[in-house]
C-alpha cells in the first residue's frame, strides 16, 4: 500500500472523511499548533527568520507564515489579520477542495500558485480541523516507514 493509500486508511479509521469544516467552539492558537505537531512521530520545532516551523526528520510540514508585502498587495482588502498558518496538503486538487469548502478559514497567496500547500487563519479554525489539517501535512512529509508504523498504531 503506497502513502496515498495509508493517508486513506487513516482517514477511514477515524471515522471517515470529515472534511474541514471549522468547529468555532473553540480556536486555535500557536500553543495548539505546536502541541498537536510535537505528538506525531519523529517531529521537531525549530525557526526559521524568527518564525516557527514544525518538521518530520528535517522536512516542513506546518509553518508560521505572515502575509508578505506581495501577499498583502495580491490580496488586497482581504488579506486577513491575526496569525497565519502554512501547511502542506497532499496535492493541488486537495488545496482546491480547502479552499472551495471553507474561504473564511483557507486562502492562498499567487506565492503558492501550482503548490500543494494552503494558508489557514489560525483564528477562525477549530481544533478539531486544526488537528486533521496538521496530521494530514505530516501524512504528506514524513517517511513511508514512519507513515505506516504511525497508521498501523492508530
Amino acid at each position: 500500500m503506497g502513502v496515498r493509500g495509508l493517508r486513506h486508511a487513516y482517514t477511514r479509521r477515524r471515522g471517515g472523511d470529515r472534511g474541514f469544516r471549522a468547529d468555532l467552539t473553540s480556536v486555535a492558537s500557536w500553543d495548539d499548533v505546536g502541541r498537536i505537531a510535537l505528538a506525531l512521530p519523529e517531529t521537531s520545532e525549530g525557526q526559521s527568520r524568527d518564525l516557527r516551523q514544525w518538521q518530520v526528520r528535517g522536512k516542513g510540514f506546518v509553518w508560521e507564515r505572515p502575509l508578505r508585502r506581495k501577499d498583502l498587495e495580491a490580496l488586497g482588502e482581504d488579506a486577513p489579520d491575526g496569525p497565519i498558518l502554512g501547511a502542506y496538503v497532499e496535492h493541488v486538487g486537495a488545496k482546491e477542495a480547502l479552499l472551495a469548502d471553507d474561504p473564511s478559514v483557507y486562502f492562498t497567496t499567487p506565492h503558492f500558485d501550482g503548490y500543494p500547500a494552503i494558508l489557514v487563519r489560525l483564528e477562525q479554525i477549530g481544533l478539531d480541523d486544526l488537528h486533521e489539517l496538521i496530521v494530514e501535512a505530516w501524512l504528506c512529509r514524513a517517511p513511508k516507514r514512519v507513515v505506516k508504523a504511525y497508521v498501523d498504531a492508530s
